[in-house]
């Protein structure tokens, strides 16, 4: 005859079946369901998108930023539109010189409604800086300028240096930087207000450099 138990007021049924069967703690490990593994596919892409969406945040307060070229200032490298990326820890780590092109904030005696400006630096803190027939010194030698088209040196061209155009800053010959400052010029040098007419960049002002051309993809290069 077969015996019942009884435990907390409870009865169960023979021993020997009960022991025929598995616990819920034996039972094999099963596959997550369509609903479980849908789920855990959707914390997954949410979690990528909100690490993506912070890390380019970061990258932009920090590293790289895009910006779009506002006017013909620097024609012939840039032209309006053209879109750039900007190095923002060069000027964190000293590492503008002669020749860059920076973007910057606009400084106060620019009357333009402008915020940001990119314009090319001709001189940093200490260097001197004079024009003589189309021509432009740093310290005493020609700078070097490959990023003007050929004949940029005839003074009928639009790309010579204009030195004593009506509103220009009158400086001395040569000028030198002071220490915290950036002497630029637009590559159009005929159609660009710059250090000629504001005077000069306070490095604080720099956002960072400009290094590449990515829009429009016809232009697509380093600068």
């Amino acid at each position: 005859m077969d015996r019942t138990v009884e435990l907390d007021g409870t009865t169960e049924g023979p021993a020997e079946a009960h022991h025929g069967h598995d616990s819920e703690e034996n039972l094999p490990d099963r596959p997550p369901g369509p609903r479980h593994a849908g789920r855990h596919a959707l914390v997954e892409w949410v979690v990528i998108v909100v690490v993506a969406l912070v890390a380019a945040l970061l990258i932009k307060t920090f590293a790289v930023q895009a910006f779009s070229i506002p006017s013909q200032s620097m024609e012939p490298t840039l032209q309006p539109g053209d879109r750039v990326l900007v190095d923002k820890l060069a000027t964190d780590f000293g590492a503008v010189s002669t020749g860059d092109i920076i973007v910057f904030r606009r400084p106060p005696a620019d009357a333009s409604p402008i915020d940001y400006l990119i314009k090319r630096v001709i001189a940093g803190p200490g260097q001197t800086v004079y024009v003589a027939n189309c021509k432009v010194y740093v310290n005493g030698k020609e700078l070097r300028q490959r990023y003007l088209p050929n004949g940029w040196q005839d003074p009928s061209s639009e790309y010579c240096t204009v030195w004593d155009a009506p509103g220009m800053l009158e400086l001395p010959d040569p000028y030198t930087i002071p220490a915290g400052h950036y002497f630029v010029m637009g590559d159009n040098r005929k159609d660009s207000d710059d250090s000629r007419y504001w005077g000069l960049v306070p490095a604080n002002y720099v956002v960072g450099v400009a290094f590449v051309r990515m829009w429009p993809p016809s232009r697509v290069g380093w600068l």
